[in-house]
């Protein structure tokens, strides 16, 4: 698949690309230490820009396959700074048409709808970009603003895994949230 890079009436959301590196290394070096206790532990070189190169190669790599699309977000009054991504995984097509979801937003730019006009934009791409029917996300049950998110955007709450994700080092519970494309 190629995806397009998209625009909301505050973001661009442009597909992964090695040329980003910088960007998103700055972007985790800034958040970091607010994103490590909702993410599963990071190498020790993951904020080098070339370990991020490697990583935008991956991304590239699962677009390529239709496996999935990484976008990051940058504020169109500042489009040279990430200020977070959103990724559709484990696309499966055929009978299930189905993916997952997630996202992570810079910490300084939290409860201002930034998440929020993302996660539209790529369930978006989801259902009438990649003709998906189902987006699933997972959520820690103590990450209140992750569902509230979730909720705002039309998930709905699916069922409970014990001890689903290695978060931090630690398995962590998780609700299932999906949305359906019920057009």
């Amino acid at each position: 698949m190629k995806v397009p890079v998209l625009q909301t009436e505050r973001l661009i959301l442009r597909p992964a690309h090695p040329r980003l590196a910088v960007k998103t290394a700055a972007f985790y070096l800034k958040n970091r230490d607010f994103l490590q206790p909702f993410e599963p532990k990071y190498d020790e070189n993951f904020t080098a820009v070339a370990y991020q190169r490697a990583l935008l190669r991956q991304d590239r790599q699962m677009e390529r396959e239709n496996r999935g699309v990484r976008l990051w977000l940058f504020r169109r009054e500042d489009p040279e700074t990430a200020i977070g991504c959103v990724v559709l995984s484990n696309i499966i097509l055929g009978a299930f048409r189905s993916c997952t979801v997630a996202y992570k937003m810079d910490k300084d730019l939290l409860r201002q709808g930034y998440a929020t006009e993302a996660l539209s934009a790529a369930v978006e791409l989801a259902f009438h970009g990649l003709n998906l029917h189902r987006v699933e996300a997972s959520i820690m049950p103590r990450n209140a603003a992750s569902l509230a998110l979730a909720r705002r955007c039309g998930f709905v709450e699916v069922g409970r895994s014990p001890r689903y994700i290695c978060i931090n080092g630690v398995w962590e519970d998780h609700i299932h949230m999906a949305r359906l494309n019920e057009e």
